[in-house]
């Protein structure tokens, strides 16, 4: 036992790695860096050129326009007013929807060919 205590004692009066905790922060700051560069070119990225496809798909929407929105119902643009869009889903049949809910257009004909 006291040889134990012997040894902790000297580590004290000199330790012998005294400068192999003590280093440059750089390691971990470039470290970080790299990890932020990896994350916004992976996910924060494409996620933004996502949002701007479907901006520019929202606000190129017109009457007639063929649509899919949430919850996979299709149909064509009737009426577009304001935030809102009046879709006929069947004959007659008309949906007044948030112009958000709109997740694709479809070609022209596209709703003939699936009847």
């Amino acid at each position: 036992m006291n040889l134990l205590i012997g040894q902790a004692q000297a580590d004290v009066i000199n330790p012998a790695g005294a400068g192999a905790g003590a280093g440059t922060p750089w390691p971990f700051f470039l470290t970080m860096i790299g990890v932020f560069v990896l994350m916004y070119f992976i996910s924060i990225r494409p996620q933004q050129k996502r949002q701007k496809q479907m901006r520019q798909m929202l606000d190129a929407l017109a009457q007639g326009d063929e649509v899919v929105f949430a919850g996979g119902l299709m149909g064509r643009v009737t009426r577009l007013s304001g935030d809102y869009a009046v879709i006929e889903v069947a004959g007659g049949t008309q949906l007044r929807v948030q112009r958000q809910s709109i997740v694709a257009t479809l070609p022209k004909g596209t709703l003939k060919s699936i009847e």
